[in-house]
């Protein structure tokens, strides 16, 4: 039985980042940067006010501290304005938030220094040179890298590249995630399903996660595992995708099937991982591409956990993540738990904080049965028990593996 660290090595060896592509910035979110984006201007691009009030010279107004200075108002500039202006000694000119200084000014006044009168305004306390002003460049200087090669990009940067006048931006891509589901059991939800059927859980549930993980997924949907369709529909899946996860297919006259039907277009590795859920499992690199390609258990249970532990990871470096795995901690254990001799158990639970002094503790959920989906639900975190391990007392600690957290 192969150990869940020499699977897993197996499979980030062989994740392949896809070829960069420009993306309008409002599509970039949460992908890495491939280019070092340079400002091919100041940001900001003018002296303008920070606040709503008068733009003056900082001189015409120093002694207001010791004694109100009186102005006249010689007009006013809106945010927008493209019409220059230009001081004179002893003037002020109302303005907003963002207009431009006019030539001379040095400084602006916020109106809570003054009385805010429109003719001739009163000045109550001083302002330095350069005071609720935004300096040009003062944020980005032309020549600058406004987002640098391997930045992950988010709202900010979004918001950065907007600023600095980029429309579109080099990006490395989502990995595209194709998801099947074997089993002549099964039916779509949009069916009832007969005696014997089930609902098709997995193709919904794998494609969820591939997404969550940051892919972008196809959900082929349910296949029947006759050898010469399913060949024909996985050699076309392997055309379009980086990722092929197929859920069903590892055991039985199924996993015959499945391993005649791919036996053409790869080297499909059959085997057991010492890990509880998800033991049997398949792992190669199909057609011309070596294309990754998964088979998972069909017990949905079994086949997310497996997901989580292997798939993911692969989805995360092929998105050039430098770190593909989720953060772990150690907990303090709230129940007792039991694991499965000479396999690393994933078990579910549910990650606590203690709010006096921020230990982290763990709550089991469910009992050990790979078929129970609705754990599986309620579970922020995979408590990671060690091969060696089969029973765990309160108040021991566990490492545990943080999964989405919801909002």
């Amino acid at each position: 039985m192969r150990s869940v660290d020499e699977q897993l090595a197996r499979v980030i060896a062989a994740a392949v980042r896809p070829a960069p592509v420009r993306v309008a910035i409002s599509e970039s979110q949460g992908l890495l940067c491939a280019e070092e984006v340079v400002a091919e201007r100041a940001l900001p691009g003018f002296d303008q006010a920070a606040v709503d009030g008068y733009a003056v010279r900082s001189v015409d107004v120093s002694g207001a501290n010791a004694s109100p200075v009186q102005l006249p108002v010689v007009g006013e500039i809106p945010a927008g304005s493209r019409q220059p202006r230009r001081l004179q000694p002893g003037q002020a000119v109302r303005i907003a938030t963002g207009a431009p200084l006019p030539t001379l000014a040095d400084a602006v006044v916020p109106l809570g220094y003054t009385d805010g009168h429109q003719a001739k305004v009163t000045v109550n306390r001083s302002v330095p040179s350069a005071g609720f002003v935004r300096r040009t460049g003062e944020d980005v200087q032309t020549g600058d890298v406004a987002v640098r090669r391997g930045a992950s990009i988010g709202a900010a940067q979004v918001g950065l590249l907007a600023a600095v006048g980029r429309n579109k931006v080099l990006v490395h891509p989502r990995p595209r995630v194709s998801v099947i589901s074997l089993g002549e059991e099964l039916v779509d939800v949009d069916r009832t399903p007969g005696q014997g059927q089930v609902y098709d859980v997995n193709s919904y549930a794998l494609s969820a996660a591939a997404r969550d993980a940051g892919a972008e997924v196809s959900r082929v949907g349910i296949m029947s595992p006759d050898p010469r369709r399913l060949r024909e529909v996985i050699e076309g899946r392997l055309l379009l995708s980086e990722i092929v996860v197929i859920a069903g297919g590892v055991g039985g006259s199924s996993g015959d099937e499945v391993k005649a039907a791919i036996g053409e277009l790869g080297d499909m590795d059959v085997t057991r991982v010492a890990m509880h859920p998800g033991s049997a499992q398949g792992f190669g690199r199909l057609g011309p591409d070596a294309v990754p390609t998964f088979l998972l258990p069909a017990n949905p249970m079994s086949a997310l956990v497996v997901f989580e532990v292997l798939v993911r990871p692969l989805i995360r470096a092929a998105l050039g993540k430098k770190n593909p795995y989720r953060r772990a901690v150690s907990a303090r254990l709230l129940s007792p738990l039991q694991s499965t001799k000479g396999r690393r158990g994933f078990l579910r639970g549910q990650l606590l904080r203690d709010a006096d002094n921020g230990e982290y503790l763990v709550q089991p959920l469910g009992t050990s049965g790979s078929h129970l989906l609705a754990s599986l639900a309620e579970a922020n975190c995979l408590i990671m028990v060690d091969e060696d391990v089969t029973e765990v007392s309160v108040g021991e600690e566990v490492l545990v593996s943080f999964l989405a957290q919801r909002g």
